[in-house]
This record gives C-alpha cells, structure tokens and sequence, in this order.
C-alpha cells in the first residue's frame, strides 16, 4: 500500500493562522511576511485504531467527582501561589511566558528547588541549555535537594518516555518551542512542532497526573509565539513582565481556569535570584520627588490588592504647530481624551502644550480609577503648582467632567492610611460605604473643576 504523500501548508509564524496558500499579509493577526511553508503528512492508522480495541470510558455523575484541595501543591513563593489562585493543582498543564532574559528560568528553577526541598519529585527539562548552564544557575540561587532531576533533550518521544517512566510530580518544560517531533516533518519552533508538542505534554499531564509548566517565547508584540490554539490547550497562561533595565518583575495570568486572572505577582530580580515584594506600593513609590509639580500618587486595584503608583505629567508650550503627546505606562487615547475633557469643561488651555505622562517605576496601568491622579498631575504641572506629599486622589473622569465611583474604595483608602497618607481625593458617590474615616482626611468631589480648586488648599 503506497503512503500517502505530504500536503503543504502556509501557516502565520505569529498567531498560527493556516491557508492553502502563501499571503503576503495574515488576515488573521495582519503581520507582514510572516507566513511559512510546512509539510503535513497524513496520519497513519493502525489496528489499534479499530472500532472494539479502544477502551471507552464511561461518563460518571458530576456530583461523585471528589473535589479534594489538597491536590493543591504551594510552590514555597507566596507571590507566585497568589497567581496561580493558592498553588499548583494537580495533572495542571501552565504555560509561562516573557521577553528573552526576564527571568522565567530562573523562577521556575527556584520553584523546582523549593517543592523538591518539600519532598516532591521534581523533572527539570531544558531543550536551551547544557547541564553545565544549568548548574551554574542554580549554585547562585541556592543548593539544590536530591528529587531534583534535570534532563537535556529536545525530542519529544524521549521526553514522554522520561515522564512516563520515572512520574514526577512536577515537570518543567524550557521551552516548547525547542521540542521536536519525528513524526512532523517541520523544523523545530514551527506551528505544528508546537501544537504537537503541547498536545502530547497536555496528554502526559492529564493521563499521568503530573504537574507540567512549559515555557513559551513571546512575539514582538508580547504574545506568545506560535499559534493562538496553544493557550486554548493549557490550563494556566502566565505572563512574567517588566523593564529588563529594572530590578522588579511582575506576574500576571492572562487565563486561569484555577483561580483569578486579576491577581499580579510583583518580584525582585537579585543576584541570588527573584525575591518577593510583600508591599508593591511601597516598593514603587521609592524615590518619589518632594516639592515637585506635575507628581501625585494614584491607587489602582490588582485583583484584590490595593497598589499606589506615582502619576507624572509634563506640559510645556510648544514652539510647533502640531503639539506632541506621550503616554508611558498607561493608555495613549485616554491621556488625549483626559486633556480634552480639561480644555472644554474646566478651560484649560492645553492645545498649544507638549504634554508626557508616565506612571512611574514602569508599571503598565489600565484601570480608570487613576483618572483623577492623571487630570491632577496635569493640572499641576500645567500650573506649576506643586501638590502635598501626603495627597493620594482615584476616581473615573467622564466626558462631561465628572467624577465617577469606583469599586473598592476603603480598600484603597486603607492602604492609603497603612503608608501614611494624610488625605485622600475621592468620587464623592464613594463616600456611602464609608463609615467614619479615623486618621486620614477625605476629600469627596463631584467633579473635575472641584479637585482642580482643592489643589490650592493641600
């Protein structure tokens, strides 16, 4: 019987869209250039494929499926346990991923470390480095326990038959993008290397009850590379962000089928490896300037964790006809749809200013509870009129000036007071849950045009 010959495919090298043919543009991610050319050969069936000599399963009641939570394994790093909703559930499949040198090795080896010091067996997988490396690696982070197994190896049917053989508890994969496959005749890192790859560690984890992380290089754009069905198959997608020229990290999950998605872990990169940050606020308010125009704290809400954050701004006349704006840190439209509601409700006149806002420490915010602090520092800056040290403001700006509420309130002034701030600036619909504040003065407002008034008095 003649085998069936290979079928080429054009697949997007970005997000995995696939098409008969070659494009010059995806229609799918609207990358340029991206697409490649694969072989795809047929599956080969055999009698273990007839219908009678496969085992079916058969369904079971949903209400005698155990839920017992102590199949949740705690990594040993409060912050990363915080992301993955209290720890590591049991036959999970995580993807983790980040720029180049960021430190998700390094935080998936001193997990491996802390749950093989715990007394689970631990496999530690590396496609990327030598075992010198490796090594290497690890004496800066500390000493390694005996459970921790490392294996060097880029074919995929060795590594299953490593995991299905010695069944560790946990299994680190570094990176996906580095497994090949025999039966694919792709090169290593393409679309379908790696939707066979995750298929196959999907399987193992289920099947085998082990605990997988998988690392995933990112695209330019931040996303992970490969195709779009890669997070769709594991259970956990994990983004490891930050400044590599910064000493802080940030751990956030863009899906977790576990627990939260709203959750960020904030980390310190040091010599002996990642360290955790207990306080976030604290910890970005670092260095703030005293006595200067143009800067007030802000407070957004990371899942259930209140963060101050330094808003600057920076509005100078311009000298052009076409002023420039810049936003770091926060969305660009916003600040440009902020400045107008300042111009038409309150008479600022901004349209002949350079204007540059940043959230200072490099922290990328969306929330709209840090309006205010942006309308303020703006303000302020425009002024030249410096605000107090002690003044933290929130709350929405809408298109007509005013100041909206915003969810979580005294969690917000609370952690204002812990880091002792004397008065706070707030969306005076708020103020109904409020009972009394003790130590800490409030300062509801109705809308833009009173925070602008009150910045004279603070």
């Amino acid at each position: 019987m003649a085998r069936a010959s290979a079928k080429s495919v054009f697949f997007c090298q970005n997000c995995g869209y696939e098409s008969a043919k070659w494009m010059g543009q995806c229609p799918a991610c609207r990358e340029w250039n991206s697409f490649a050319e694969e072989k795809i050969t047929p599956a080969r069936t055999s009698g273990a494929g007839k219908a009678g000599a496969k085992k079916v399963r058969q369904p079971v009641r949903i209400k005698d499926v155990s839920m017992d939570e102590t199949l949740r394994i705690g990594t040993g790093i409060g912050e990363f346990d915080r992301v993955l909703g209290g720890g590591i559930v049991h036959g999970a499949l995580m993807l983790i991923g980040g720029d180049p040198g960021i430190g998700k090795s390094t935080l998936l080896l001193q997990t491996c470390r802390n749950l093989a010091a715990s007394g689970k067996q631990v496999l530690y997988i590396s496609g990327e480095e030598s075992p010198q490396q490796i090594r290497m690696r690890a004496e800066r982070i500390g000493t390694m326990p005996d459970t921790l197994y490392l294996l060097c190896e880029t074919d995929l049917e060795a590594v299953r038959e490593v995991i299905e053989k010695n069944r560790p508890d946990i299994c680190v994969v570094d990176s996906v993008q580095t497994m090949f496959s025999a039966d694919v005749t792709s090169a290593p890192g393409s679309v379908s290397q790696v939707r066979e790859a995750t298929s196959t560690l999907m399987m193992l984890a289920k099947t085998q009850g082990v605990s997988i992380f998988i690392v995933g290089h990112v695209t330019k754009d931040g996303t992970v590379a490969g195709p779009r069905v890669l997070e769709h198959m594991v259970d956990t997608v994990l983004y490891f962000e930050g400044d590599r020229q910064a000493s802080y990290r940030i751990l956030r999950a863009a899906k977790n089928r576990f627990g939260s998605t709203n959750e960020i872990g904030v980390f310190e990169m040091r010599g002996s490896g990642l360290a955790e940050v207990p306080n976030p606020s604290e910890y970005m308010l670092n260095g703030k300037p005293e006595g200067a125009s143009g800067s007030i704290v802000a407070c957004t809400v990371e899942g259930t964790r209140p963060v101050l954050v330094e808003v600057q701004a920076l509005v100078c006349r311009t000298s052009f006809g076409m002023p420039r704006r810049t936003a770091a840190g926060t969305d660009y439209n916003r600040v440009n749809l902020l400045m107008a509601v300042l111009e038409k409700r309150c008479g600022l006149h901004l349209s002949d200013s350079d204007a540059y806002v940043n959230i200072a420490g490099g922290m990328r915010l969306s929330e709209p509870a840090i309006d205010l602090g942006i309308v303020l520092a703006i303000v302020s800056s425009s002024r030249n009129q410096p605000i107090g040290e002690r003044v933290l403001a929130f709350g929405e700006v809408g298109l007509s000036g005013e100041v909206r509420a915003v969810s979580q309130a005294e969690q917000r002034v609370s952690e204002a007071k812990k880091l002792g701030f004397e008065t706070v600036i707030l969306p005076k619909a708020n103020m109904r849950s409020f009972g009394k504040a003790e130590g800490i003065r409030l300062c509801p407002v109705d809308n833009i045009k009173q925070a602008m008034d009150l910045l004279g008095t603070l």
